[in-house]
């Protein structure tokens, strides 16, 4: 089919931290040059912020580099951290508050603030637009423009208006343009599905441990004034998880933003092993906790939303560039798990990329070439120095377990500032990790009380998720018959349980017969399914663009 088609010199995917960034530094750098340089940024949310998703406190390094007026511009940090609180949960209704001599520096908060990712991102693009971007939110991007020499050009955006068969609907459809660049940059944020694509094309995660992940579980609460604490930063280990041991682990935050609003929250490693762990259930549960309690209680739930996130450090960096285009961000996997962030990081990878970019555009390279000079200038930063101090934080907690692997992470930190003349490396993929249902113990998870624990179909109700009816299943099944074949009697399909959606379900018909059911009209687009599913069956392609969940200030 002959496309209509959009030129540019950079075509950005994503309009996230890493995304927004890097399109302002590219029209920054162009001002600076006196020249032009033309960027697009194309996103698949509904508009710019409907599918961010973070904590979020927010450390403002990067964005005091990008803009450093951004206080006299209005940027929506407004909740400066006060104090952190971190404890040990135990079952039942006891904790232990840790000493602050006894929290690594990297979970140390001072200078920080508690914001809303999502509200910073729709600033970022009304600076970016102000700039000269131009941004196209409810466009999927859907595939890599690739040329015969292996060298992307550019995106396909999907199509609109065809049927679940992939057929145009009458008076409905429009196809999708070609959006070609000279480079194209990827921040699809954790797990971006172009970006695994050109990961695997391009082998370029063959120097790389693999990759982990968490899933993040959060929602936004309207609580009582007095016991509103603006800046204050809560986390917690231990239960509902795991404390002793590295099988089934994870951390909550509770953050306190202005307006009488916190955020609550629930990060599950997803190497955990319990195939019948649902982490939405331990998410429900452990707002019963009295550390968390006490400020959730007569309060109101306003939000609601999941999100994977990448958590293999420098470890599990795949190579950044290919010809014609480069990784940023959560695409790229910059989160730094040993300070819970990522959105500082996911802004200098941009605007790091951004500055080859624009060098290389002024050297006259029409983008047939791999951006070296992002790989050395990347090498060269703080950001590189952070991501290497921090290498061992993720797999000593993976290989030693959260009591031994908190301790000698406190050592690496606070003793040899990331500095231990060795790297522990974490090579075992997540899904693998999963024992089989044989092996493990049922979890009997208490019914929601509707006070502070919620059921799935209510909580997606107010992520605003939707999509528009009859389009094509965007949760690809390489094996329709896995589900109930394989995954059925060997893990009781967990897919029915690692879902925080409640897209997945074995329904048992009259005849006895089991049925495999996805409902991708509730998917909030976390990625889950995409990683944890133990036979890697299940492929998350994006919908059709402005689908998903449609968060106000997650």
């Amino acid at each position: 089919m002959e496309r209509e088609y959009m030129e540019f010199d950079v075509v950005i995917v994503g309009a996230g931290p890493a995304g927004l960034s890097a399109a302002c530094r590219l029209k920054q750098k162009a001002a600076e040059a006196g020249k032009e340089i033309s960027v697009c940024v194309v996103e698949k949310g509904s508009e710019v912020g409907a599918h961010i998703l973070s904590g979020a406190v927010f450390e403002p390094r990067a964005l005091n580099e990008l803009f450093p007026d951004w206080k006299e511009l209005g940027a929506p940090l407004n909740t400066p951290v006060t104090r952190d609180d971190i404890y040990v949960l135990r079952s039942g209704e006891t904790s232990t508050k840790v000493p602050d001599f006894f929290v690594p520096k990297t979970m140390h908060n001072e200078g920080n603030y508690i914001i809303s990712l999502g509200n910073l991102c729709r600033w970022l693009a009304q600076q970016a637009e102000n700039l000269g971007v131009e941004i196209y939110p409810g466009f999927a991007a859907q595939e890599a423009l690739i040329d015969e020499n292996g060298v992307v050009r550019g995106i396909l955006t999907g199509d609109m208006g065809v049927d679940r068969e992939g057929q145009p609907k009458e008076g409905m459809y429009t196809p999708g343009m070609e959006l070609r660049g000279k480079y194209t940059l990827f921040a699809e944020g954790c797990r971006g599905h172009i970006g695994k694509q050109l990961i695997k094309q391009f082998n370029l995660d063959s120097d790389a441990d693999a990759q982990h992940y968490g899933i993040g579980l959060k929602e936004i609460w309207e609580i009582d004034p007095a016991k509103h604490q603006p800046g204050l930063v809560v986390h917690t280990a231990g239960w509902p998880l795991d404390i002793m041991s590295n099988e089934n682990t994870g951390g909550s935050f509770l953050y306190h933003l202005e307006n009488n609003q916190v955020v609550v929250g629930l990060i599950v490693d997803l190497s955990y092993a319990n195939t019948y762990l649902s982490p939405f259930d331990e998410f429900q549960r452990l707002k019963h906790h009295p550390v968390l309690k006490q400020y959730l209680e007569g309060g109101k739930r306003v939000s609601y939303g999941a999100r994977a996130i990448c958590k293999g450090g420098l470890n599990s960096l795949p190579k950044m560039v290919f010809k014609g285009g480069a990784l940023i961000g959560c695409d790229l996997g910059t989160l730094n798990f040993a300070k819970i962030k990522g959105s500082h990081t996911a802004m200098k990878s941009g605007m790091l990329a951004a500055d080859a970019v624009a060098d290389s555009l002024f050297a006259g390279s029409e983008g047939a070439d791999e951006l070296k000079s992002y790989v050395d200038s990347f090498k060269a930063s703080w950001l590189y120095e952070e991501l290497f101090a921090s290498r061992n934080f993720g797999p000593a907690m993976h290989k030693f377990g959260p009591i031994i692997g908190a301790g000698f992470n406190w050592m690496d930190q606070n003793i040899f500032g990331g500095k231990l003349p060795f790297t522990l490396h974490d090579t075992k993929p997540d899904y693998a990790c999963l024992k089989l249902a044989k092996d493990c113990v049922k979890i009997d998870y208490p019914k929601p009380d509707g006070k502070l624990s919620f059921d799935k179909l209510s909580s997606v109700f107010i992520s605003g998720t939707n999509h528009e009816e009859e389009q094509p299943c965007h949760l690809k099944l390489t094996d329709p018959s896995i589900p109930l074949s394989r995954n059925l009697p060997l893990y009781d399909e967990p897919a029915q349980r690692y879902c925080p959606a409640g897209v997945y379900e074995v329904i048992t018909q009259e005849d006895g017969e089991k049925r495999f059911q996805i409902n991708a009209q509730n998917c909030v687009h976390c990625k889950t399914c995409d990683i944890k599913d133990p036979a890697q069956n299940i492929t998350w392609v994006t919908p059709e663009g402005a689908g998903g969940p449609t968060y106000p200030n997650m």
